[in-house]
């Protein structure tokens, strides 16, 4: 079986008066993040960054790290993605400002539905602690 590598890129998707794209998982049906990816076997989290970027919303952009990487516990229901002896999932924040009218071309195999949000409405609806911190951190307060 081919795992899923235990390292990840966090995209943070903003506009530059502090809207915040949101994505509604297909799976888990309540899930919402930001972009995000496991690194492919060799590629390197900039790289990664980008391809999740256009994957999941069509933007062509190369996404500027925080210097931040993370490090959580891999949710349960997603542990099988994994070989069985990890746990644990190493994540690299990235942030990109975007126009105010970008389009969005989500992929709907993956996610259901998208929404902006100001930065403390999109921080409290991230389903993932690292996420909201994330958010919080990283995205101006809505002018």
């Amino acid at each position: 079986m081919n795992y899923k590598r235990p390292e990840s890129v966090l995209v943070i998707v903003h506009t530059p008066h502090g809207q915040v794209l949101r994505l509604r998982r297909n799976s888990p049906p309540d899930f919402w993040q930001s972009v995000t990816g496991s690194l492919e076997e060799g590629e390197a989290p900039d790289a990664a960054a980008h391809r999740e970027l256009l994957e999941e919303t069509g933007i062509y952009a190369w996404p500027q790290s925080t210097g931040e990487t993370r490090s959580y516990e891999i949710l349960p229901e997603w542990r099988h993605r994994y070989a069985p002896d990890v746990t644990r999932n190493t994540e690299h924040v990235f942030v990109v400002e975007v126009a105010p009218n970008t389009e969005i071309r989500r992929d709907p195999r993956e996610h259901a539905e998208y929404r902006w949000l100001d930065r403390d409405a999109a921080a409290k609806l991230a389903s993932s602690p690292t996420d909201r911190d994330a958010i919080l951190a990283h995205v101006p307060v809505s002018r």
